[in-house]
């Protein structure tokens, strides 16, 4: 009897490729499609999350004359997505909804919906890649670093791993192009989808101005002040602003100034030289460990930023959800609400969301 998988279909190439291939090699395919947030119809051209990825998930699962379901996550991804991306900017931070919705939204579901079919797997078309360890399955960064998305996955509960296929992890995009044009896949060229979904124009203040009251803190006028506390300029609220923005801020002062601070409580943002920016140790909560928890004092490589390179790092301590790291070289414009994630070599071994960035060194205390 073959073996029944859940294939999560965005609508994109990746996902598509990741069902003609698993029916190729030899599963019970059938598809999925999250509808996340409202009807889509004020993104129609969006490779994600609109009318027009359903309808493209749709058409595919035809082609391959497998079964297609469209599943309505709308109150929660509003709950655990949505509603947090906007108090985060509210609250001065700046959340990575794509991490969120794996954590609490894409992988969770996805296993209900795989229980409720009798399906053995879950797969989606994201670039990680997957090993079997002595401590358990765990995830690895995917194969081709200009697409790997561990970054991201972090969140998702370590017993997932379990159940999980990622196909294409091992390739790169353009191989996944090659497939799909071989397996003849209407999404073969299709285009990236690169803004959150949710935020069609990557205006991200357009968003909050529609979802916050207009008397709202982070949307009120307020000074931006240099780290000596001299006024240099007002702001329309801090929400449009994060860690090492230079946009929006004014001129004139002899060298280029990065916002260093957002204070929420007086609505100012601080402003500075790039070489205030440096930290070297971050704080994070909200932990989740892919790999055996590991000990004060071990040595790893962190990633602040999807697209940043990560840096030797050690660990700290690691109590109750938190986390505390120490940077072996120092980075600039680490901004809370941001993932922090841990590597050892290719694996991943957990992330937290981060707190805040430091300077100076930390003990490392016992786990």
């Amino acid at each position: 009897m073959r073996e029944r998988v859940l294939v999560a279909m965005s609508g994109g190439v990746d996902s598509s490729v990741t069902a003609a291939l698993l029916q190729e090699q030899g599963y019970d395919v059938v598809g999925v499609t999250m509808k996340l947030h409202d009807d889509g119809s004020d993104v129609p051209d969006k490779p994600c999350c609109s009318l027009d990825a359903t309808s493209d998930a749709r058409r595919v699962c035809e082609q391959l004359g497998v079964p297609h379901y469209v599943l309505n996550l709308v109150d929660a991804f509003t709950r655990d997505v949505f509603d947090d991306f906007v108090s985060e900017y509210a609250a001065g931070r700046t959340p990575i909804p794509c991490v969120r919705c794996n954590t609490f939204t894409k992988f969770r579901d996805l296993v209900h919906k795989a229980d409720a079919i009798d399906a053995r797997w879950i797969a989606t078309g994201h670039y990680g890649r997957l090993a079997d360890t002595p401590h358990g399955r765990a995830l690895l960064r995917g194969r081709d670093p200009a697409k790997d998305q561990s970054y991201f996955l972090w969140g998702m509960p370590r017993s997932v791993l379990d159940r999980l296929l990622l196909p294409v992890g091992d390739w790169t995009k353009d191989e996944t192009r090659a497939a799909a044009r071989r397996f003849g896949l209407r999404t073969a060229n299709k285009p990236e989808s690169m803004d959150i979904c949710f935020v069609p124009h990557g205006d991200h203040a357009r968003i909050l101005e529609d979802a916050l009251p207009a008397d709202a803190p982070a949307l009120q006028r307020g000074r931006i002040v240099t780290e000596s506390g001299r006024v240099i300029g007002e702001h329309d609220g801090f929400a449009r602003f994060t860690i090492g923005q230079r946009k929006g801020l004014p001129g004139g002062s002899g060298e280029p100034l990065y916002v260093t601070e957002i204070r929420p409580e007086t609505r100012e943002v601080i402003v500075g030289p790039r070489e205030s920016l440096a930290r070297d140790s971050v704080h994070a909560h909200a932990v989740n460990w892919l790999a055996p928890t590991p000990e004060a004092g071990r040595a790893v490589r962190a990633q602040v930023r999807h697209r940043s390179t990560p840096v030797p790092a050690t660990i700290v301590h690691t109590n109750d959800g938190t986390l505390a790291v120490a940077l072996g070289e120092r980075v600039h414009g680490i901004a809370p609400g941001q993932s922090i994630v841990l590597y050892d070599g290719e694996l991943v071994l957990g992330g937290g969301v981060i707190t805040r960035a430091g300077r100076g060194s930390l003990p490392v205390l016992a786990a």
